[in-house]
């Protein structure tokens, strides 16, 4: 009688011999992945247009944290303390623009379920199983990382650069820069946020190992501030902003592939 570690390598045997089998020709892959694409835009192409009809509310939930920066006395914001419109199409093209940029980051989870349902029946059951929460784990993560650059970061920011405004500077942003500021700000942060997913594929495959990345810390450290020159707009203060959260996913993620990998060796 076949015991269940048995059956259990059985059945992934068979699953991985009719992968081997289900071959296809290229013809086919391309019009899986067409498919794929269209119905990822439709979905972000329905997502975009609630957000334009509210473009009004969302933009003035956007744009919160500059403007509590100019001035946290809702009476004085009234009397004039607002973003500006440099651009005479701004007005028009920025809430159009983010509309465009909320419908893809929301309609992010089904782009990547549509990912996974092109390469998913390429893919051994061992890769399955290590793919799926390796995909959640990469949108969770990417979205804490926004979550954090609007909540902490974005206030403080802008509450420094008013700050440090010279009396003789009105401090007013325009909407369109603020846009593509914010954005920056957002993807740095989410794509920062998967540094735990990076050191933990690295180690736990074997492509580096623990003690490596800890001797290499220093360098490491370095790096943070270098890759938050490159990928934050030229202040210091998101520099910091993104180089201090980066260190300490790096060593999250050291930690989690160390506890994997002693375990595996128990």
């Amino acid at each position: 009688m076949k015991s269940s570690a048995d059956r259990k390598a059985e059945r992934e045997k068979q699953h991985d011999d009719q992968v081997d089998q289900n071959e296809q020709p290229l013809l086919a892959h391309l019009i899986a992945f067409r498919g794929c694409v269209l119905r990822s835009v439709l979905v972000v192409g329905l997502l975009f247009i609630p957000y334009l009809i509210f473009n009004g509310p969302i933009f003035e939930f956007v744009a919160k944290p500059v403007v509590e920066a100019l001035t946290g006395d809702e009476e004085q914001r009234e009397e004039g303390q607002k973003m500006i419109a440099v651009e005479p199409a701004s007005p028009f093209l920025v809430p159009i623009k983010l509309a465009l940029y909320l419908g893809l980051f929301t309609g992010m989870p089904y782009v990547l379920h549509q990912l996974w349902k092109f390469i998913a029946p390429g893919l051994y059951l061992k890769e399955k199983k290590f793919a799926i929460p390796l995909f959640a784990s990469s949108v969770l993560l990417f979205y804490s990382g926004i979550v954090v650059a609007y909540f902490v970061v974005l206030p403080l920011v802008f509450k420094f650069f008013a700050y440090t405004t010279p009396d003789i500077v009105e401090y007013q942003p325009d909407i369109n820069y603020y846009l593509s500021f914010m954005l920056k700000i957002f993807f740095a942060f989410g794509i920062v946020f998967e540094i735990p997913i990076v050191i933990f594929l690295l180690v736990v495959t074997g492509l580096i190992q623990a003690k490596t990345l800890s001797k290499a810390r220093p360098y490491i450290i370095v790096g943070c501030f270098v890759v938050g020159m490159f990928l934050t707009p030229p202040d210091v203060i998101s520099q910091i902003f993104l180089a201090l959260p980066a260190w300490i996913l790096f060593e999250v993620g050291l930690l989690l592939a160390r506890m994997v990998r002693k375990k595996k060796s128990e």
